[in-house]
């Protein structure tokens, strides 16, 4: 029998624990675990069977989590890691190697386009970026070298949604794997693998745990992508490499990619994400689809709001006809998500004060919280990138970014209200 996503939200992945019945997850606040004998510590260790060895690698608390967030998603297995950064630095790291290029969606989270144009480019990888929708531009952009295809479910902060099943097509055609960032939608309104993604992270900071107190990220593994494919050339998961000479598409199927990541990548980085913080996501995780429900009606009326305000020149909500990938939110979507963007009337320096201004929601850099929250990504988020690329992200100068809480509506509007009239005042003295 198939739960429903509200219950699967709440029970996946967990039981009662055995040893004492506690019905809740424990914390399994251990560094490492007793064998039962030599013969099954070298198991262990040869990843000839299944189980915990050092928490720095795995740990049951962490393994309910991941076996809960890879239910919702749809995949075949998931790794938790200590941030969403260390998920796509644990996907990059296996997947690509020096000489290989990855192609990107060129509106996307200002540290995702870093670690691709520094991090990444000073281990040999390069990063060709592209429009988000432009899907001729990604087919030319894929070559032989071409290590994965990445984009965003909602792109951050500019909202534009591709076309999955669309881009995941151009992706396969040539034997890259597609990459979805998932995090602005969570598996709550949207299921990338289910339109052809072959894998899956988010920042489990956001609305997954939903009340800004972890850090934290997983990896998907969507268990369709054919690793062995003759033109898919992925040494980490051959048996090629000779760190860890096995071959993890034979001995784990359609999980093969999650068990890499776990130790090609974690494993000998120490991202794995630690036992308090998986449980402290798990409880978030069990009111996800309640909290979306508000977030989005919530971001619905503060959006509408902010259109019909002179103080603002415009507002970008992919739930509104005239958002450019509007269709596509609606097709891939449950509901358009908690997130706004608005330039404020004023350029620059009144976004500026309009975030300075406001009393109920928090002037801080996360989103995703039950809290309202707001920020000027020009002078924060996507400070590092140069104008032009910041420009090609879809962050112009006078954007306002708001992650729309749980509140009453009503009082995050007149916050907002408050708030635009001190940044049109001060606008209008500067002039």
């Amino acid at each position: 029998m198939t739960r429903g996503f509200d219950t699967r939200s709440l029970h996946a992945g967990a039981t009662a624990d055995p040893a004492t019945g506690a019905r809740a997850t424990p914390i399994h606040q251990t560094t490492s675990y007793e064998f039962e004998d030599a013969d099954a510590a070298a198991d262990l260790y040869a990843l000839r069977a299944d189980g915990d060895v050092y928490s720095r690698v795995s740990n049951p608390t962490v393994r309910a989590l991941e076996n809960r967030l890879a239910n919702l998603e749809g995949g075949s297995g998931a790794v938790a890691t200590a941030s969403g950064m260390g998920a796509f630095d644990a996907i990059t790291t296996v997947l690509a190697r020096s000489g290989d290029n990855v192609v990107a969606s060129e509106e996307m989270y200002g540290g995702t386009a870093t670690h691709l144009t520094s991090i990444a480019n000073r281990r040999g990888v390069e990063a060709r970026l592209v429009g988000t929708t432009d899907y001729e531009a990604y087919a030319e952009a894929i070559d032989e070298n071409t290590a994965f295809v990445h984009v965003e479910t909602l792109a951050n902060p500019s909202l534009v949604t591709p076309d999955f099943e669309r881009l995941a097509d151009v992706a396969h055609e040539r034997a890259v794997p597609l990459v979805v960032d998932n995090t602005f939608a969570t598996p709550s309104l949207c299921r990338p693998i289910e339109h052809g993604a072959d894998v899956v992270w988010e920042s489990t900071t956001k609305w997954l745990t939903g009340n800004g107190t972890t850090v934290g990220g997983v990896v998907v593994d969507g268990g369709t992508f054919p690793w062995d494919h003759p033109d898919a050339e992925y040494e980490e998961l051959s048996g090629e490499s000779p760190a860890f000479p096995i071959d993890f598409v034979e001995r784990f199927g359609d999980a093969a990619f999650a068990n890499v990541v776990r130790q090609r990548a974690v494993r000998p980085t120490g991202s794995q994400q630690s036992p308090f913080d998986a449980w402290q996501t798990l409880q978030g995780v069990g009111t996800l689809p309640l909290r979306m429900e508000r977030h989005c009606e919530n971001a619905r009326r503060v959006a509408e709001f902010l259109r019909e305000d002179d103080r603002v020149d415009w507002v970008t909500y992919p739930g509104f006809d005239e958002h450019p990938s509007h269709g596509n939110a609606t097709e891939y979507l449950a509901d358009y998500g908690g997130m706004i963007t608005f330039g404020a009337a004023g350029g620059y320096e009144a976004a500026k004060t309009l975030c300075e201004s406001v009393e109920l929601a928090s002037f801080l850099a996360n989103i995703g919280d039950a809290k309202t929250l707001i920020i000027h990504p020009a002078s924060t988020t996507h400070a590092q990138l140069d104008e032009e690329t910041r420009e090609a992200a879809g962050v112009p100068a006078d954007m306002v970014r708001l992650s729309v809480g749980i509140e009453e509506a009503a009082d995050v509007i007149a916050d907002l209200d408050a708030a635009l009239e001190t940044a049109t005042a001060s606008a209008s003295t500067e002039a």
